[in-house]
């Protein structure tokens, strides 16, 4: 059974940038898409931004377009996200999660997803 870790969460201030590491044990991750999904206080989980299963397709929220790029090494068996120009906003605990089948697009529902990391947080200061 696939396990997912994230790392590389932190206290940045506004502006700056943090990369996250999503590394998969238990099965390899090259047959499936990965999403980044985020939960902030009080808020409901919202979809970051999803990668297919050999990088091809990626898609993001429209709130980290242009500031945020998720890759994968599927040889790491590892997905990240660079994080730039990061704003308070952006507070949250981020997790990865695989999609539940194999093969599939990513989607920007997390339904859809399944095993989830743990999470990491990450602390953006004004």
């Amino acid at each position: 059974q696939m396990q997912l870790v994230e790392s590389g969460g932190g206290l940045v201030q506004a502006g700056g940038s943090l990369r996250l590491s999503c590394a998969a044990s238990g099965r390899t991750l090259g047959s499936y898409s990965m999403g980044w999904f985020r939960q902030a206080p009080g808020k409901e989980r919202e979809f970051v931004s999803g990668i297919s299963w050999l990088g091809g397709v990626t898609i993001y929220a429209d709130s980290v377009k242009g500031r945020f790029t998720i890759s994968r090494d599927n040889a790491k068996n590892t997905v990240y996200l660079q994080m730039s120009n990061l704003n308070p906003e952006d507070t949250a605990i981020y997790c990865c999660a695989a999609r539940r089948v194999s093969l599939h697009q990513p989607t920007t529902t997390p339904s859809d997803y399944g095993p989830w990391g743990q999470g990491t947080q990450v602390t953006v200061s004004s």
